[in-house]
């Protein structure tokens, strides 16, 4: 029982502290699964969402302590009932995802790893399991410091460093970029399907009514229809997902028309970044117009994408009188692409060659 308690001790605790880590380098991509959790769609708690990007770095700075505290068999009975309260409720909440197919992706790990609802739910009732083995064996974790003045340190400087690595990334950008748009890749081929890829299968239903009652076809039945058959509607059941590319979502629209591939030649293509106007630092909004005239008169093409509707637009446009065109991008799409709103994205031939938080333009660099 010694040992297992120990190996038990050991998983759970590193584990909590790479998943806190990993989410703690980008906070505000958590904040946004947790902003669909709190949604009308979801479970309903709108008052929440304004409060989604608190609750996200508390979160994950808790989970990473928790870790190293079980790890230095520091305040073991706070710890080990913080971390079965914790587990309990990511349980349910991974559950909930996967059984009701409500949220997709729960960000456990960020995007570092990408995991299932099931997968997800899976993880957490073997986080479970340990952590009631770690209850059942609690009398063989012992402090590996026997001074309690430092154990008290290792605690608060891990409070400390998690809270400065938290401010760090919030007021620039995450340390490690796991998202399909980090610096260094090709747009176009982000979007690339390899030859023999496997396609995605779908059951295809078609209702139609016959005789006053509804009734479900597949395609090989439809040859057969009644002649007195009403078209009702068609469903599409995913079987088999396929191959998805990395980049799969991207478009650059105005007017009804997608201008990507033309922006994807462009030698020279600064973009700026904002996933909703209404969201972003008045502040950063303020400083484009200087970046822009800087960057054309270094011969770059600048534009602006936002998933905000015209009107939107046109109030900000009467605000600050922008110099560049504003373009059409889906609103999950472009918080990948960046975490910072608005943030400055450069790209050269579809190469992205620099993304920068707007509080770090100054260090913008402009061929």
């Amino acid at each position: 029982m010694k040992f297992i308690t120990q190996i038990a001790r050991f998983f759970v605790g590193f584990l909590f502290i790479i998943s806190g880590l990993i989410k703690l380098n980008d906070p505000v991509g958590f904040s946004f699964k947790l902003d669909e959790y709190f949604s009308e769609a979801v479970f309903n708690l709108p008052f929440l969402q304004p409060l989604a990007l608190s609750i996200a770095v508390f979160v994950v700075i808790v989970e990473v302590v928790l870790g190293v505290l079980l790890l230095i068999g520091f305040k073991k009975k706070f710890t080990l009932w913080s971390l079965f309260l914790m587990i309990l409720f990511f349980t349910f909440l991974t559950f909930y995802s996967a059984y009701f197919n409500k949220v997709t992706d729960c960000g456990c790990f960020g995007d570092a790893l990408k995991l299932t609802p099931w997968q997800s739910f899976g993880k957490d009732v073997v986080l479970l399991v340990l952590i009631l083995i770690l209850f059942a064996g609690q009398k063989y974790i012992l402090p590996i410091f026997k001074s309690s003045g430092l154990n008290y340190a290792v605690s608060i400087i891990t409070l400390i460093l998690c809270g400065y690595l938290g401010f760090h990334v919030l007021n620039h950008l995450p340390v490690i970029d796991f998202r399909a748009y980090k610096v260094g890749t090709n747009i176009r081929k982000g979007m690339e399907i390899p030859d023999g890829a496997p396609k995605s299968e779908y059951d295809i239903i078609f209702k139609y009514k016959v005789d006053g009652v509804e009734k479900d076809f597949k395609m090989d039945e439809l040859a057969n229809l009644p002649a007195n058959a009403e078209f009702v509607s068609r469903e599409e059941k995913l079987l088999v997902k396929g191959y998805e590319p990395p980049i799969h979502d991207f478009f650059i629209e105005k007017d009804g028309e997608n201008y990507l591939d033309q922006f994807l030649e462009e030698p020279k293509l600064l973009m700026f970044v904002s996933y909703n106007l209404d969201l972003a630092s008045e502040e950063g909004l303020g400083k484009l117009n200087e970046i822009s005239k800087q960057a054309e008169d270094k011969g770059y093409q600048v534009i602006a994408l936002t998933a905000s509707n015209i009107e939107t637009i046109s109030k900000y446009n009467s605000e600050f009188n922008f110099n560049f065109d504003f373009y059409f991008c889906d609103a999950t799409t472009l918080k990948t692409i960046e975490r910072a709103n608005p943030s400055l994205v450069v790209v050269e031939y579809g190469t992205i060659v620099e993304k920068l938080h707007w509080q770090d333009a100054a260090k913008l660099t402009l061929k």
